[in-house]
């Protein structure tokens, strides 16, 4: 049984995406940093997983948690923001978005890449943003963050190709979650040529896909956006 770990389980991505591997024969490892009971709940509901607790900030608790752990895909998905226009920004608000989304994915690529090297034939996938590939006014931490994570992606994946480890990346759009529920959805879809807002679903397929099916693709970004960043 091939093993996957997903980090940020807890939120609407990657609860999504832990469902999906899941379905389709994975082992998950589950991982969340405070959302205890909600971590538990969704492992209760997915008989082949397992809950791994740390925060991905942390260089030592990472390693701590992952030295030792093998697996055949990594989808780096754990991200926060806290947007506010740059005049405006504090220190906290742009070094805690940097520290989830590009910190964390180095850590967490770094604790296990050792072990994917051994196994080979693996893939990791990074869950950035349509604002990392074209901005948006109200995000320069979070765009920047996930800019990093798309050249990161990029780079690794020239890096890894000679082990067989494949490297890509999405870039979702608007999707339905906890951090859009507030929107207005109705102006929103007038700009989006599908007319509708994504579904974690619809990112999980794609992710998905990356993972475990284009095995002839590596050091991509695929745009999820339902064609409104084109």
């Amino acid at each position: 049984m091939k093993k996957v770990l997903i980090t940020g389980s807890t939120g609407a991505l990657g609860e999504a995406c832990a469902r999906y591997f899941h379905a389709n024969g994975y082992f998950v490892y589950l991982h969340y940093r405070s959302q205890e009971a909600k971590a538990n709940e969704l492992k209760s509901e997915l008989e082949n997983s397992e809950l791994i607790q740390f925060d991905i900030s942390d260089k030592k608790d990472v390693h701590v948690k992952l030295e030792n752990l093998e697996v055949d895909v990594l989808v780096n998905n754990a991200g926060i923001t806290k947007d506010k226009l740059f005049f405006w920004m504090e220190d906290e608000d742009w070094d805690s978005v940097i520290d989830v989304s590009v910190n964390g994915t180095y850590h967490v690529t770094k604790a296990l890449i050792k072990n994917m090297i051994s196994r080979k034939n693996c893939a990791i996938v990074n869950v950035a943003s349509v604002s990392g590939l074209v901005g948006n006014a109200g995000q320069t931490n979070y765009s920047a963050a996930k800019g990093a994570v798309i050249a990161f992606t990029k780079s690794l994946a020239l890096e890894m190709a000679r082990y067989k480890i494949r490297v890509n990346a999405v870039a979702p759009g608007l999707i339905e979650s906890e951090m859009t529920k507030d929107l207005d959805m109705k102006a929103i879809k007038k700009d989006i040529p599908l007319r509708r807002v994504g579904k974690p679903e619809d990112v999980a397929e794609c992710v998905f896909f990356l993972a475990d099916k284009a095995s002839y693709v590596t050091g991509e970004v695929l745009n999820i956006s339902g064609g409104m960043v084109r």
